[in-house]
């Protein structure tokens, strides 16, 4: 049977207390020796004489979501006729950059299904989003079931406490061991390992599905962007000389759609581009495609004679490669506003010191209807749509 993971928001589940219980008949012994170099530490599994079994009653502080002291939580779990059958709650360590699981819990009756790796997998999906250098939990070094089950879902031994819950840990043969997983190195691309060319209409679907995967869910439930790229090959802004897609190994990984836009200052009209979307197959993220799409094409908007390029963008990305607020250009949102993700770049050093006003980008980038979005949806296959810290709605 398949259970849907759901979205646990905080003024409903806060509170919910997380009957986590086990029974075991092994432990891992944690034994500290202090030595004339140092420390000797040595964790070993052994049997219990009689099996031990742990219930929530036995602690003063049962496990509860959204706890006052996690600042940043945010839990999924799977429900069975409006029953918790199963919850995994995570908090966003901001000074580390990692991301700790709080809460993990499913049901005995529905272990041994698969619950337990996929909200696993949703606690790694939010580091991944998050760039997150490492997802991170507790356990006890009595609870083999789950130690086994962390490692087993590629979690290994980062540390360990030896007086977390009494003075006596060591003895009673319930230590706090810390786990780790660490997201895969990935390494950048240079501009010899892939190619980056104009799209033919034999890309266009695989070019849709990449930008789907690239976006779903990323600023609210599901996207649009696929749906946008589809209607922007059909729009007379749209600069299909500028567009550009990144190939590797016959496999679309990113692209880049090119549309003209204005500046209105009263009568005076200036003509400038836009990008949008500019996306990568989350898989290759983080490898460099998007600089590389990004510098090739404004190279070429350059060379055509375009004077600079404004967007609304992720702040914490665009300035690195040389993108500037839009106050530094006096220019403006439609509606007279400035903020952080809207960007913009000179092509060439004061290409744009006469150009001034309000910004307009082409009506498509407006005319995304639910209804024909979810229609086009039906062209690819189903995602699930999941809630995800960071969204706008």
């Amino acid at each position: 049977m398949e259970y849907e993971i759901i979205y646990l928001p905080k003024e409903k589940w806060k509170g919910t207390v997380i009957p986590i219980g086990y029974t075991t008949d092994k432990y891992y012994d944690v034994l500290v020796n202090k030595t004339d170099k140092g420390f000797d530490i040595n964790i070993e599994k052994k049997d219990f004489n009689k099996s031990v079994t742990h219930t929530p009653e036995e602690y003063d502080f049962p496990d509860k979501l959204y706890e006052d002291h996690w600042d940043n939580a945010y839990a999924w779990g799977v429900l069975v006729k409006d029953e918790l059958i199963a919850a995994i709650e995570t908090n966003q360590e901001l000074w580390s950059n990692r991301l700790r699981i709080t809460e993990l819990w499913v049901s005995e009756k529905y272990q041994k299904q698969g619950i337990g790796h996929r909200l696993i997998e949703m606690a790694k999906e939010q580091a991944r989003r998050e760039r997150r250098r490492a997802v991170i939990l507790e356990t006890q070094s009595c609870n083999v079931n789950a130690i086994d089950f962390y490692q087993h879902e590629g979690f290994t031994l980062i540390g360990m406490d030896t007086c977390c819950y009494r003075n006596n840990d060591l003895e009673r043969k319930e230590v706090r061991l810390e786990f780790g997983w660490f997201p895969e190195e990935k390494k950048r691309l240079n501009r010899e390992d892939i190619e980056i060319r104009m799209e033919t209409r034999s890309d266009w679907y695989s070019v849709e599905l990449m930008t789907q995967h690239a976006f779903w869910n990323k600023h609210h439930l599901g996207c649009d962007e696929h749906y946008l790229v589809h209607k922007l090959r059909q729009d007379k802004d749209y600069l299909p000389e500028l567009s550009r897609i990144a190939v590797k190994d016959g496999e679309v990984i990113g692209c880049i759609m090119y549309s003209k836009a204005r500046v209105i200052d009263g009568s005076d009209i200036h003509e400038i581009i836009t990008f949008g979307p500019l996306c990568v197959e989350p898989k290759w993220q983080g490898c460099g495609v998007g600089e590389l799409l990004l510098r090739e094409t404004m190279e070429l908007a350059a060379n055509r004679g375009y004077k600079g390029i404004i967007i609304f963008g992720e702040p914490d990305y665009y300035p690195r490669i040389g993108f500037k607020t839009c106050d530094n250009f006096n220019i403006t949102t439609s509606n007279g506003k400035n903020f952080d993700a809207f960007m913009g770049i000179e092509l060439v050093e004061g290409s744009m010191k006469d150009i001034k006003g309000k910004f307009y980008g082409s009506e498509v980038f407006e005319n995304l209807p639910k209804e024909e979005v979810e229609e086009y949806n039906k062209k690819f296959p189903q995602l699930q749509k999941l809630r995800f810290p960071g969204q706008w709605n």
